[in-house]
């Protein structure tokens, strides 16, 4: 058998079998799934393989996969599978950075090929990925949280440290900020790394199907419950359980997650036996939860259990100097998911990125990457809507402006100072002494490795 590895995901059951038996006459490792649940814990960024799933089954689509696996690595090849009416569908997909995609019914020996054209895309980007790390790239925790702002290196330096503990993590921060991104890192510099990364969004979880879902059922636990079922706190076992949103569960439900975080057991539904679980917790919250505790609609002894360490992320109008070298790293993955050269990125535009506040911070930033590449209007405020909301005096104004356009020409040129003063119409003189004022290196705009 090969090292690589497909994960084929399929709700009927005769197709999986049938894949199954191609693909293991085919002499490829094949694991198969009935829904998307249970595969998308397999994934992750150096995951040695590719994934094949049907576009349209119950609960979590083929599309809805694709994208979960895309977030976790923007290079990860996906194949699709669809019927005959979702042709539309899959173009559509593929724009959105499907690898490839199937018609049903397929022949076995195209789905072979394909398949093998997917595995020597995926084993040349893990080889490139291996080899930038030789030679000194940036490590898996600097490749997820990316900036030069005081604020993102002291929150490395924290992941760095929190990663090598078992010690369950709060992290707080605005709607787009980058929460799931951190627990990833955080998961992905741990020693559970080769575990389970499963997310659970608390405020989308069906409210009479919680418990179950989080802790599992017993088969009659209730009307329709015909066999016992593993919870996905069990599912993590050996991983990490990454809780969003966790402001959003019930009160009552709190107690009973405070209690299998403090025992790190859970009793599945219509059971009285305890299963000892060995996972670690990160939760997650918008929302500021000692705020919530005061008010009686967090429980304060839940809170004082997940906050052991508590990591706090600063919306992106407070490290703007993290705009131009973020911008630049999402147009280079939106570029690679659309299979496409990255454009160049102009001091110009880099300049408006970090001028403007985006107030849904990474994820609005995404967006307009995503935009920048398929050559779209960026839709960016207009010079008046980047005036700060809280008034400060013309000067603080001018020199945070300054600043910003600096900081986007000199990671525009890499750090080139003759590059940068010629792009901004400065002496090289004046160049050396606005950077002085503002702070700024060249060192930290410069090329790793």
């Amino acid at each position: 058998m090969s090292s690589e590895m497909i994960l084929f995901v399929d709700d009927e059951e005769p197709l999986r079998h049938a894949a199954a038996q191609t693909l293991q006459l085919a002499d490829f490792d094949v694991t198969c799934f009935a829904d998307a649940e249970s595969a998308l814990p397999r994934i992750a960024r150096d995951f040695p393989g590719i994934l094949v799933t049907d576009i349209r089954m119950p609960g979590l689509s083929g599309t809805d996969l694709m994208a979960r696996c895309l977030e976790i690595d923007p290079e990860f090849p996906v194949i699709l599978v669809t019927g005959h009416g979702d042709i539309e569908l899959a173009v559509q997909s593929m724009r959105d950075g499907a690898y490839d995609f199937l018609e049903k019914p397929y022949a076995p020996s195209r789905l072979v090929a394909t398949i093998r054209r997917a595995l020597d895309k995926r084993r040349l980007t893990l080889e490139n990925r291996r080899l930038r790390a030789a030679v000194g790239r940036r490590d898996p925790i600097e490749a997820r949280l990316t900036g030069r702002s005081p604020a993102l290196i002291a929150l490395r330096q924290q992941v760095r440290a929190v990663a090598q503990t078992d010690a369950d993590v709060l992290i707080i921060g605005a709607t787009g900020t980058g929460k799931e991104v951190t627990a990833r890192a955080l998961h992905r510099a741990s020693g559970r790394k080769d575990g389970p990364f499963l997310q659970i969004n608390c405020a989308a979880l069906p409210t009479d199907l919680i418990e179950s879902e989080l802790f599992g059922h017993e088969a009659g636990a209730f009307a329709g419950a015909m066999r016992a079922r593993y919870g996905k706190f069990e599912a993590a076992r050996g991983g990490t359980v990454f809780l969003d949103e966790i402001d959003s569960l019930p009160l009552p439900l709190q107690a009973k997650l405070l209690h299998a975080i403090q025992n790190r057991t859970v009793t599945r539904l219509g059971s009285n036996e305890p299963v000892s679980l060995d996972v670690r917790f990160i939760a997650a919250s918008k929302k500021d939860l000692e705020a919530e505790a005061r008010a009686e609609r967090f429980r304060a002894d839940l809170l004082y259990r997940l906050n052991v360490v508590t990591l706090r992320l600063l919306p992106l109008a407070e490290r703007r100097e993290d705009i131009p070298l973020l911008f630049s790293q999402l147009v280079s993955e939106s570029a690679a998911r659309q299979q496409q050269s990255a454009p160049d990125v102009s001091g110009a535009v880099l300049a408006r990125m970090a001028a403007r506040d985006w107030p849904g911070n990474v994820r609005e930033l995404r967006n307009a990457a995503e935009r920048f590449v398929l050559g779209l209007d960026l839709d960016l405020a207009s010079p008046d809507d980047t005036a700060p909301t809280v008034p400060e005096a013309l000067a603080e104004q001018m020199a945070a402006y300054e600043k910003a356009l600096i900081t986007a020409s000199l990671a525009a040129h890499q750090g080139r100072l003759k590059d940068t003063y010629e792009a901004l119409n400065l002496s090289r003189k004046a160049l050396y002494e606005k950077m002085q004022k503002h702070g700024l290196s060249r060192d930290a705009f410069a090329p790793e490795g």
